[in-house]
Order: structure tokens, then C-alpha cells, then sequence
């Protein structure tokens, strides 16, 4: 077996974390060019492993288990090999496309930070770690998207931050019940030491609002066939956002909210019409 043979093999398992763990981000990976929807899975997969350790890992030392994937990513990042075959994929993918490593090791303080912290009083605090848990994830995305292309890139780059916040303000919404009950954590600093009802509902959406409304002006012009896959993305999470406007309070904590196949199924049907119509 070849170091060839290794790396490529790492990449089929980057993309089968991706597909077993987010059928619609899977689903819109599909649609980018062979090469990028490659570098995607390999950046889905190292994200997704260190989020697992902090949300899933309970039974184990969370610590010791996080701060190992970080001494072994920055091995594999200064030597272009490991064991870890997440990390082989990952770090032959920031080589290639020049990810930021401050941006990596912003990534894994937010992850740090979710075992030692549970509650954010203030925005600010909320954007330093949306920023690492998100929003560089969407940077590390861009880089793969703009592909060398540095001014396209620097164009990009705050609107690809405001869809990483969107997405993830979105989850963590939907995500009430279970971050609250069974992780003890509470995000958004409305409802630190306050209840979560309609006018703290309101409030964090406005933001949401905002974020969406901005990111949406980036993926407009963004390149090639990424457009398309990040168009996709962006049309579920604002379906899912309107269906949580729509839902109460109490029902946002005692459940998590869907989009059900069938709907799916019709945003992907628009956004292809959009698309091949140049509407995006």
C-alpha cells in the first residue's frame, strides 16, 4: 500500500462520515466539482470528529481525547501524515488549498471552550465563538470555493462568516431542548438569565435575520458550481429558520424542529430552476 493509496482511502472515509452524519449537506456537496466536493469531505469530517468529542464522547476523558487531536493535527499539518485518517484527508486539503491555520486553531479553541463553559451573558462573547465554531469553518470552505483566487476570496469573506453565524444560530435554536436538558448549555446571552419566550425569541432572530440577509449578497458570487451547493444549503437553513419563527416558544423546548423530505425535495427542485435561470 502506498502513501497515495493511504491518502485517497482517507478521503472515502471523510466522505462517508459526512453522508451517515448530514444527509443535506451530503446532499449539497453533490452538486460541486469532483476535486472540490473532495476537499468539502475532508473539512466536514475533521470538524465533525472534534465536535463529536464535546458533545458525544461522555463517557470518556473529553480533555485528554480533544487536546490529542490537536497535538496529532498539528504533527499531521508540519509532516503531511498520521494515523488518524480524518486528519489525513484534512491536512492534505488545507496544504492544497492554503487554509489559515489560525483559523484551524480558532476552530478547536471554540471547541475547547464548549468543555469548560456553558453559558454566554454577552454578544460579544457569542461572536468569539461562533466565530472559531462557524465561522471559520465557512472561510475554510471559501478557500476551497474561490481556489487560489485571492481577491475573490477577500470579497467573499464577510459574507462567508455571516452564513457560518446564520447556520449556526440556527442550529443552536433548533437545538434548544437538547443543548439546555442534556448538555446544560445555554448560547445565546437572551435567555442566559432570562426564559426563552417571545420576546427573547424575537430578539434572536432579528440577529438571524440579519445574518442571513447579508451572507445571502456572498453566495451570489460565488464561483462555479459552488454557487449551486451553497445556494442549496443556505434555501434549507431558511426554511427551517421560518419554520421555527412560526413555532411557540414551549414547542421550540419540548422538541426539535424538521423540514420534512418532501419539502427538501421542492427546495431542491427551486434552487436547481434558479440556478439554471442565472436567478442566483
Amino acid at each position: 500500500m502506498s502513501v497515495e493509496f493511504f491518502i485517497d482511502n482517507s478521503y472515502k472515509v471523510s466522505k462517508l462520515i459526512t453522508k451517515e452524519y448530514s444527509t443535506s449537506f451530503s446532499l449539497a456537496s453533490s452538486f460541486l466539482e469532483k476535486e472540490h466536493r473532495r476537499a468539502i469531505y475532508a473539512v466536514y469530517g475533521f470538524v465533525r470528529l472534534a465536535d463529536e468529542i464535546v458533545d458525544s464522547f461522555h463517557d470518556f476523558d473529553k480533555v485528554f481525547l480533544l487536546q490529542k487531536l490537536n497535538e496529532d493535527m498539528h504533527y499531521a499539518l508540519e509532516n503531511q501524515i498520521s494515523t488518524n485518517v480524518i486528519l489525513v484527508a484534512f491536512t492534505d486539503t488545507v496544504k492544497k488549498y492554503n487554509i489559515s491555520r489560525e483559523h484551524i486553531q480558532s476552530f478547536m479553541n471554540s471547541m475547547s471552550s464548549d468543555l469548560t463553559k456553558s453559558e454566554f451573558h454577552n454578544s460579544k462573547e457569542l461572536e468569539k465563538y461562533i466565530y472559531g465554531s462557524a465561522d471559520v469553518v465557512g472561510l475554510m470552505c471559501l478557500k476551497i470555493f474561490c481556489d487560489g483566487q485571492t481577491s475573490l476570496y477577500q470579497t467573499l469573506e464577510v459574507p462567508a462568516q455571516k452564513l457560518g453565524s446564520a447556520f449556526q444560530k440556527v442550529n443552536f435554536i433548533r437545538d434548544l431542548k437538547e443543548d439546555m436538558q442534556d448538555l446544560g448549555r445555554t448560547y445565546f446571552p437572551e435567555i442566559s438569565d432570562k426564559p426563552f419566550d417571545l420576546e427573547s425569541k424575537k430578539l434572536i432572530e432579528e440577529s438571524i435575520e440579519k445574518d442571513f440577509k447579508e451572507a445571502w449578497i456572498g453566495v451570489k458570487q460565488l464561483p462555479g458550481r459552488s454557487k449551486l451547493a451553497v445556494a442549496l444549503a443556505y434555501y434549507y437553513y431558511k426554511t427551517l429558520f421560518e419554520k421555527i419563527k412560526r413555532t411557540s416558544p414551549e414547542k421550540m423546548i419540548s422538541k426539535r424542529i424538521r423540514i420534512s423530505n418532501f419539502k427538501k425535495k421542492m427546495i431542491l427542485i427551486k434552487v436547481m430552476i434558479l440556478y439554471k435561470t442565472n436567478l442566483i
